[in-house]
């Protein structure tokens, strides 16, 4: 399992929109991929648990990856979360 941290920067969270990005990019890999914040963590390739983290602007999120093609999948959702701009 591969981990790393990431600060939402979209002035509107990940509301709709950018939650739709995040969750088509994320069923690219075949490793199971998830978001933490706080207690809560939800797998991302599901639109509803996404939304479910109301993850808004300067939250931090956990974003962690199991499966063969994890490093890769952690980076490329880092690198979207922190620059995504809908």
């Amino acid at each position: 399992m591969v981990e790393a941290k990431a600060i939402v920067q979209n002035k509107t969270g990940l509301h709709a929109r950018p939650a739709t990005i995040v969750v088509t990019e994320s069923k690219k890999f075949k490793s199971n991929i998830f978001f933490k914040k706080g207690d809560k963590e939800v797998n991302i390739k599901s639109l509803l648990g996404l939304l479910s983290l109301a993850v808004k602007q300067g939250d931090e999120i956990v974003i962690k990856a199991d499966g063969e093609d994890e490093r890769e999948a952690v980076e490329v959702i880092k690198k979207l979360v922190e620059n995504i701009n809908e």
